[in-house]
């Protein structure tokens, strides 16, 4: 989710993988494994992109705690009620 939308948005402003990931203060590689969802963003990160690429830092936040609680329940088989009563909580 986050990881294909960053691709997009650099993608778009024609910068290069190696390019965004020095104005992170990233390793190349951890980047591209980020945007291919292999390792998940940190917040502060997602706070440097919103800036960078002039998005709404709410929205990618919010994919990166949507990718953040999918990685935690994804294998989980009792997924569905466990996102049921943290809705109901929420809510």
């Amino acid at each position: 989710m986050i990881g294909d939308k960053i691709r997009e948005l650099r993608e778009q402003k024609n910068i290069l993988l190696r390019q965004l990931a020095a104005q992170l203060d990233m390793d190349t590689a951890l980047l591209s494994k980020m945007e291919r969802g292999d390792r998940l963003f940190r917040k502060e990160d997602i706070t440097k992109l919103a800036k960078i690429f002039h998005q709404s830092e709410d929205d990618l936040l919010t994919l990166w705690l949507a990718d953040k609680i999918l990685r935690t329940i994804d294998e989980d088989d009792h997924k569905e009620e466990a996102l049921k009563l943290a809705l109901n909580q929420i809510l």
